[in-house]
């Protein structure tokens, strides 16, 4: 199953360089930024759920026994705190950014 002692997370790159999943909003916008900011959260999205099942699948592995090496489970679940922390920041700095754009008068 796994070859490596510690398997490396993905790089996200930076949030520019994150389109082209082809999403409805980019579709309907000419310049795409809608498009390319629901990309930024379900790239945070998909981290998080890989990650997890990643916990839960070496959780399982120990639990039976198959796991060779005990100290890749609580590698793992450092990993998935990791994400669940850039993806609630992110949304708490989204609802910043947003609560600060109903403040501006028109």
């Amino acid at each position: 199953m796994e070859t490596g002692f510690i398997t490396p997370m993905t790089i996200w790159g930076d949030i520019g360089s994150i389109r082209g999943l082809g999403s409805q909003e980019e579709k309907t916008r000419p310049d795409g930024q809608a498009g390319m900011f629901a990309d930024i959260f379900r790239t945070a999205i998909n981290q998080v759920k890989e990650t997890q099942a990643d916990v839960e699948r070496k959780q399982y592995l120990l639990s039976t026994g198959q796991l060779d090496d005990a100290h890749t489970l609580p590698i793992a679940e450092a990993k998935a705190g990791l994400t669940v922390d850039v993806l609630l920041t992110l949304r708490n700095k989204t609802l910043e950014a947003y609560n600060e754009l109903i403040k501006i008068n028109v």
